[in-house]
């Protein structure tokens, strides 16, 4: 069991910065891709980065590259997202996701834990 606590959230103007964080329960942290997504009001939760439970592959989704950047802390359990040039269209609940050695192209429903999500909002 993984048990995740998502946190970093906030209210930002357009062009700042954020840094989410993902704290993970249980010893085996190391052995998961962690994988952030995020869900707008009245559309589909999308990947937006994922790492590899190694930390040698990394996923950005067309929309985040050259701004967002996910890495992980094995000794800490804990993986961040930190997000730059911040745009509106960036609003959303982020969530954090945990699945056992996948794939960083891993789809949604191969993850298998989920952070109960953190409110982040881009005003123009």
């Amino acid at each position: 069991q993984v048990q995740l606590v998502d946190s970093g959230g906030g209210l930002v103007q357009a062009g700042g910065s954020l840094r989410l964080s993902c704290a993970a329960s249980g010893r085996t942290f190391s052995s998961y891709t962690m994988g952030w997504f995020r869900q707008a009001p009245g559309k589909e939760r999308d990947i937006v980065a994922a790492i590899s439970w190694n930390g040698i592959s990394r996923f950005y989704a067309d929309s985040v590259k050259g701004r967002f950047t996910i890495s992980r802390d094995n000794a800490k359990n804990t993986v961040y997202l930190q997000m730059n040039s911040l745009k509106p269209e960036d609003t959303a609940v982020y969530y954090c996701a945990a699945g056992y050695r996948l794939s960083v192209g891993a789809t949604l429903n191969q993850y298998d834990y989920w952070g109960q999500g953190t409110q982040v909002t881009v005003s123009s």
